[in-house]
């Protein structure tokens, strides 16, 4: 009798996005999981549970900095995405900075994989795990502009509550944490420029690469 064949899961194409909080490494990493048919995993899914705090003391967390996301649990999962396998996911409440208790998100992936956030190119952890990464660079006053627009509509925040933020926070972490990791990047491609162009760039950066993701 033959020996039955053994079935291992193909692994995926890893890709890394990053960039400051409102530079338009959300609307690539999107965009590009459209045009490659990947999973897109976002690293604000891994913020710490804040639930035994009090909401006053929650929203004086400094939620920019490398600590505020449960990196170990996010290196494992990527690490076990990246071997073909599903994971169970957490689910952030952005409203009350805590997690969903008791549930959590099936995250399955097929071909590629993207992984995206202001510090996805941080943790050295992830960066291994990565066959390609991108860095999306844009100024500080558009950052800002595209931030508010996104918390008051998305987070239920005030527009000063996100300015006085931004500045005690996100800006000073930004300069410290996510502006260097650029140098990590593969590529980087300018949050001024058109959507399209920058999609552009990262597929020819791919495809220089020798990294031809199935479809």
């Amino acid at each position: 009798m033959p020996d039955a064949q053994l079935s291992f899961p193909r692994r995926p194409l890893v890709l890394g996005v990053a960039g400051c909080s409102g530079s338009g490494k959300t609307t690539l990493a999107r965009e590009l999981a459209s045009e490659l048919g990947a999973t897109l995993l976002p690293l604000d899914y891994y913020y710490r549970d804040m639930s035994h705090l009090s909401p006053e003391e929650r929203a004086l967390c400094n939620f920019d900095h490398p600590d505020s996301l449960e990196s170990d649990l996010l290196v494992a999962q990527v690490e076990t995405l990246a071997e073909g396998r599903p994971v169970e996911g957490p689910i952030y409440d952005f409203a009350t900075h805590s997690r969903v208790p008791d549930r959590t998100e099936p995250v399955t992936v097929g071909d590629v994989l993207i992984v995206e956030g202001i510090l996805a190119l941080h943790y050295e952890s992830l960066r291994r795990l990565y066959h390609f990464s991108v860095y999306v660079n844009a100024p500080h006053d558009l950052c800002l502009t595209r931030r508010i627009h996104r918390d008051v509509r998305e987070r239920g925040r005030t527009e000063e509550c996100v300015r006085n933020q931004y500045e005690a926070t996100a800006r000073p972490m930004a300069d410290l944490y996510v502006v260097p990791s650029a140098a990590n990047a593969s590529l980087v491609v300018e949050g001024t420029e058109s959507l399209d162009w920058s999609v552009e760039q990262v597929l020819s950066g791919l495809r220089k690469a020798g990294l031809h993701p199935r479809r």
